[in-house]
């Protein structure tokens, strides 16, 4: 009887504990949500969410997901109700609209993911007052881009502003993240990168701008980005490059010029990149005229195939004699 007793009085004490921590709400949870506290950790997944769930989170949350729901807005009331928070994921929501200093109460975030909403204007300051390093607005609805949304000296390392509606982007945007590694404007309307505008990047190591609108570059916009390994350039329509725009990227890994307007390129434009991996640049897609001015791309071709992606697919779109021939099997005969 004794043991019984004490089993007894142990599990009633354990259910008053319970109640306890239930009632503080430590290890309440939102309805519609999984808790998971061990890593104090909240999703909240494909379920009819209207409203942010401020109410039942447990205040030592550090990762919130909330995806596919109904939500259409998020104010700096929602968000301190984590002051912990860390990480905020809101994927494929309805989101139109955020409140300015948004993260004001959340000082720890330092990646904040709105990939796949409605959002259009940001307000000023938005993300302002946290220690952001990764911030994702990809596939949004944003038409510009504004310097006043982020603190002087920003912490961003990661930027990723692809699929949505661009046609520039600011240079005072970029003169506060002297800290950024990757920037992704993909998928968008840009039809032109300011000149000296990439200056202050000088630790950007990858950069999208492929599936633009782009027909030329400035020749000194790369050449503070010395530790650039990764350049994206597909899809655009570049039709002439200057001569010395990869003079600095002796670290470029990556090189993608497909899907352009490229009949030439300057002598000596690809020597500085002796960093390429294997099938490292692509040239394909690129109407190639083949006749003496090509000759510089045919030497370099010939020196350096297995750094290219598909050589043989680098073929000419003129003149009509040699019209689907690879350049590389070119004769010196033929390119006179």
């Amino acid at each position: 009887m004794p043991l019984e007793n004490n089993i007894m009085k142990s599990w009633c004490a354990l259910a008053f504990l319970l109640l306890a921590y239930f009632c503080h709400g430590t290890l309440s949870c939102p309805a519609l949500c999984k808790c998971y506290l061990r890593r104090a950790e909240v999703v909240c997944n494909e379920v009819p969410l209207t409203e942010y769930p401020s109410e039942g989170l447990p205040k030592n949350t550090t990762m919130l997901t909330i995806q596919s729901t109904n939500i259409t807005s998020i104010s700096e009331q929602h968000v301190k109700a984590t002051p912990l928070l860390q990480e905020l994921h809101l994927y494929s929501n309805q989101l139109q609209s955020l409140s300015s200093h948004l993260l004001r109460g959340v000082p720890h975030v330092s990646t904040l993911d709105l990939t796949g909403n409605k959002l259009s204007d940001l307000p000023a300051d938005v993300f302002s007052h946290a220690t952001l390093r990764n911030l994702v607005l990809k596939n949004n609805l944003i038409e510009k881009a504004d310097a006043e949304w982020l603190p002087d000296n920003s912490t961003l390392t990661w930027l990723d502003l692809s699929g949505n509606r661009l046609t520039k982007i600011p240079a005072a945007l970029l003169q506060k993240l002297p800290h950024l590694e990757t920037l992704d404007l993909s998928t968008n309307h840009l039809q032109k990168i300011s000149a000296n505008s990439l200056d202050p990047l000088t630790k950007l190591e990858r950069l999208n701008l492929q599936n633009n609108n782009l027909d030329t570059l400035d020749a000194s916009i790369l050449q503070c980005t010395h530790n650039l390994t990764y350049l994206f350039l597909s899809q655009n329509k570049l039709n002439k490059l200057p001569q010395n725009l990869f003079q600095e990227l002796t670290q470029l890994k990556i090189l993608r010029l497909d899907d352009n307007h490229l009949r030439y390129i300057p002598a000596g434009l690809l020597d500085p990149l002796d960093s390429l991996d294997e099938d490292g640049l692509d040239l394909t897609a690129n109407p190639w005229l083949c006749d003496g001015k090509v000759e510089y791309l045919w030497r370099w071709l010939q020196k350096n195939k297995k750094k290219v992606f598909l050589p043989e697919a680098i073929t000419c779109a003129g003149p009509q004699s040699l019209v689907g021939r690879s350049v590389m099997s070119l004769t010196e005969s033929e390119l006179q």
